[in-house]
């Protein structure tokens, strides 16, 4: 099977596809590139860079195409038309642990820049001139964090900043009982008590907007180490400009440059409470060999045992046709066209086989089928007479 890593591929996880038996490919294609060649590969890996569309997705499975899986390296599937590739059959899955430490030291590194000033200070002193009544800070130790969106990130960075000494309060549509924070009950209330805010959630609408800037303090500061259009940025702005909130760090903007070295302007720019750092969050060698290497692991599942762990555009499970799980046992010799034979038995016999899994057993095979509907000894009868079946339990 061809594996195209499309926005590159750390080389631990490449001799890892490797080893597996895949051929892998990680020479980025243009648009036009990829639409022709898509066909021929039975997974697609990307990052943010690569965008998965509707029409990529189609190319990729019609007249015969291979394509089977799409990996996304990191949590975000923004990039992806995830309704069209389940309508496609084309799973799509990601890697969401890896960058997890990263963004969180890198929004923790943040807050730590714009509350002591650090960039402004550098600036100055490698200018050639000493500052420092000018660049006083404030502390991080005994201020309250307020984090918006609690996962994976949110709770790395929540248990940073506890052990800093900081209060965090947190607001999640989908509450962690095991979260290092105290919830609150609403995002207006959060912004009235917190003296720092990180956002770390998705969505394509503004979470941070006029309205919610005037509900900070005018001492708090802002950190966005998410999704650029968590943050109105025209009403940051003017919050800034006059006040409102005592400033800002951004590692992401509503409008990015597609390519490394292109031009980045943004009139955020302009001012001197802000902090600004081009989408680093989950920019470090850890991060990228433990993302490669996850997401390597998660679409190998998937191609050579048929496992769904990491799935995003798939449910839980096959949509039952009752509330119970029934389950046939078969202890069978290992050899070629078994799992056939038990197919097309229950098939025939009207049993929904929901999914099986097999282990070796000594020289055996041991299989386990789940079915909808509880099977009938006639079932387990037809099963134990199929040659080289040895016994079958229900």
């Amino acid at each position: 099977m061809r594996i195209l890593a499309n926005d590159g591929l750390v080389e631990e996880a490449q001799k890892y596809l490797k080893q597996q038996g895949f051929i892998v490919e990680t020479e980025k294609r243009d648009e036009d590139d990829l639409m022709s060649e898509i066909g021929s590969f039975d997974a697609l890996l990307v990052r943010s860079a690569t965008k998965v569309t509707r029409a990529l997705l189609e190319a990729g499975v019609r007249d015969g195409g291979k394509l089977k899986i799409v990996g996304r390296g990191g949590v975000g599937t923004d990039n992806i038309d995830l309704e069209a590739a389940k309508e496609l059959g084309v799973i799509v899955k990601f890697a969401p642990n890896g960058n997890t430490n990263a963004t969180a030291e890198h929004a923790l590194g943040l807050m730590f820049a714009i509350a002591r000033k650090v960039p402004f200070a550098h600036r100055t002193l490698m200018g050639g001139t000493w500052h420092k009544k000018r660049f006083k800070g404030v502390e991080l130790f005994g201020k309250t964090l307020g984090v918006i969106g609690c996962g994976r990130i949110g709770q790395a960075l929540a248990a940073k900043a506890g052990a800093l000494g900081m209060k965090v309060v947190g607001y999640d549509l989908y509450r962690s009982i095991d979260a290092p924070l105290t919830y609150v009950d609403s995002i207006p209330e959060l912004l009235g008590m917190s003296d720092f805010v990180s956002l770390h959630c998705g969505g394509t609408e503004p979470v941070i907007n006029t309205e919610e800037l005037a509900q900070m303090k005018d001492t708090a500061f802002l950190v966005n180490a998410s999704r650029g259009k968590n943050v109105s940025e025209d009403a940051l702005y003017h919050a800034l400009k006059t006040g409102q909130i005592a400033g800002a760090a951004l590692d992401c903007y509503e409008t990015e440059p597609k390519r490394e070295g292109l031009p980045f302007v943004n009139k955020l720019q302009e001012l001197d409470n802000i902090v600004m750092s081009a989408h680093l969050g989950a920019s470090t060698n850890n991060a990228g060999i433990r993302t490669g290497l996850e997401i390597a692991e998660v679409v190998t599942g998937y191609l050579k045992r048929g496992e769904y762990g990491n799935s995003v555009n798939v449910g839980e499970t096959v949509e039952e046709e009752g509330t119970e799980v029934f389950t046939i046992f078969i202890t069978h010799e290992d050899k070629p066209g078994m799992f056939g034979k038990f197919g097309t038995l229950m098939g025939e016999m009207g049993v929904n086989i929901r999914e099986n899994n097999s282990r070796k057993l000594g020289e055996q095979v041991q299989t386990v089928y789940m079915v909808h509907a509880r099977p009938t000894e006639e079932v387990r009868e037809a099963l134990n007479r199929i040659e080289g079946v040895n016994r079958v339990t229900i």
